[in-house]
């Protein structure tokens, strides 16, 4: 059987779906989504114009903080001392997005509801709550003002954001783990190309496999596992190569990782074979049938918007037990930001128990086959 083994992997890597779907195209998508994603981190957001009007007894500390924003290398904003009728008519035209009213106690007013007004709120708030702070400091401990005050200018040096496990948690880092999955789901190609060869009502090839001497078992099983085994070799490319060359933070166990894509990339080319091999449609349709529902698991999974999986889980919580591309994702979470084990073995076993089903409908399908003639 080994030469069998041998001469399918050939066959495949000649067929141009096989080799441009499973493995080019997720290679071109993650460096999209590198330089997408890069620009987006880098990006020099607009600073925020905004009024300023003195009333009396105008706080000058505040004044002061505004100042220093301004000054700052990364200007958070750009405030303009206006009168009040002037600040008005600019909100109103739109020429600022809000008015910093300071007086003893500095308010805010804005024209809407945006980033902008999030960051001139944020402004604000940070500097009330530092200075009610620094009261409660100065009124109970007198003698640390001075070491308070340096904490304050420097905790956000100090803080960063972390997951339970420990290891610095990035929000684009779910696009990627969803990349991962949809690699995986794309070897429905890979196991659908399978399925139609061992047909002989659908291909010529088939046709001419179906009446070797070679037995049907033999057959199947080394179709199986030449398709397991070069898929498996497809997200291994992708892993090094979202791990190695485009360094990202991959950083989990690599066994785990290894055990994912192993198991994954079964699952698509189980569920190819089982769509391949059942049902009288034609191969456009059963194409249109395997691309339908690789997007669908993909984008459930948070490979377009991560929100769609978070709502996805509060709302009908099922869906994300039985999507495969929901579990591979979440596999990889469990050992790069979670570092939850429980969690880890159960979306395997659920993924496998799933790959065995496909597996067992496919190889009964196409065992059961009979021609009249050939």
């Amino acid at each position: 059987m080994l030469h069998l083994f041998y001469y399918h992997v050939i066959v495949k890597l000649r067929n141009f779906n096989t080799i441009f779907w499973p493995l080019v195209f997720p290679l071109i998508m993650a460096t999209l989504f590198y330089f997408a994603f890069g620009q987006m981190k880098e990006a020099d957001f607009e600073t925020v114009s905004v009024g300023i009007v003195k009333e009396e007894g105008a706080d000058s500390v505040f004044l002061t903080f505004l100042e220093e924003l301004e000054e700052s290398e990364e200007a958070l904003i750009k405030g303009t001392e206006m009168t009040d009728e002037q600040a008005s008519k600019a909100l109103e035209e739109k020429q600022v997005k809000g008015i910093f009213y300071v007086s003893e106690n500095p308010s805010l007013a804005v024209g809407g509801n945006g980033i902008s007004e999030s960051i001139l709120q944020s402004v604000l708030e940070s500097y009330l709550n530092g200075k009610q702070t620094l009261m409660r400091v100065m009124k109970e401990h007198p003698e640390g003002m001075l070491q308070a005050a340096e904490q304050m200018n420097s905790y956000e040096e100090a803080v960063w954001q972390t997951s339970l496990g420990g290891r610095t948690t990035d929000g684009n880092s779910q696009f990627f783990y969803a990349l991962v999955a949809m690699a995986c789901m794309y070897g429905v190609f890979i196991g659908f190309g399978s399925a139609i060869t061992l047909q002989a009502n659908i291909t010529p090839l088939a046709a001419r496999r179906s009446i070797t001497p070679t037995h049907k078992l033999a057959l199947i099983l080394s179709e199986m596992l030449s398709s397991f085994s070069l898929h498996f070799a497809n997200v291994i490319i992708l892993l090094v190569y979202l791990r190695y060359i485009l360094k990202l933070d991959f950083g989990g166990n690599t066994g785990r990782m290894l055990l994912i894509c192993l198991i994954g990339s079964m699952m698509g080319v189980a569920m190819g074979i089982v769509i391949g091999s059942i049902g009288r449609m034609g191969e456009s349709a059963k194409i249109g049938i395997l691309l339908g529902i690789s997007m669908v698991c993909s984008f459930l999974a948070g490979l377009m918007n991560t929100n769609v999986k978070n709502w996805v889980e509060q709302k009908a919580p099922f869906i994300n037990r039985i999507n495969p591309a929901a579990l591979i994702a979440d596999a990889f979470y469990c050992i790069n930001v979670y570092d939850d084990k429980e969690r880890y073995m159960r979306n395997l076993i659920t993924l496998s128990v799933m790959c065995v089903i496909c597996v067992g409908i496919s190889f009964w399908a196409v065992r059961r086959e009979r021609y009249d003639s050939i």
